[in-house]
């Protein structure tokens, strides 16, 4: 058998395989979280979300509701550089998302079974 051959084959397999794991995924709520990102935005979000007072009053003044804040912690990106992630007992990360053309950073400290929006500011 040739190269040319096998390597049509190689193809045909490789297309069958793809369809059958997509139509086997396709039906259930998979979600592959395993970039750094990723996994610290699902513990976040999996944590009962508290407001501190200071966000709740920048909330009130930038005119957001909840949803905008679920929506960054979905789309949002995290600062690992601004984060202090090694901070004992509750870790502090910087969040940033957009939202209506604007870049809002959010300041959450994540503990055990809490997560607390601290602050929530305009980037400029």
């Amino acid at each position: 058998m040739n190269l040319f051959n096998r390597f049509i084959y190689y193809l045909i397999g490789l297309s069958l395989g793809s369809l059958i794991v997509y139509f086997i995924w396709t039906g259930k709520d998979v979600s592959f979280d395993y970039g750094m990102d990723a996994r610290t935005l699902k513990t976040i979000r999996t944590k009962t979300l508290h407001y501190s007072e200071s966000a709740k009053l920048s909330m009130k003044r930038m005119k957001l509701d909840s949803t905008t804040i679920h929506s960054i912690l979905s789309d949002g990106d995290v600062d690992f550089g601004k984060s202090n992630q090694h901070k004992k007992p509750c870790p502090e990360y910087a969040i940033t998302g957009e939202y209506l053309e604007k870049e809002l950073q959010l300041w959450i400290i994540r503990c055990d079974s809490i997560a607390t929006i601290d602050t929530i500011m305009l980037e400029k």
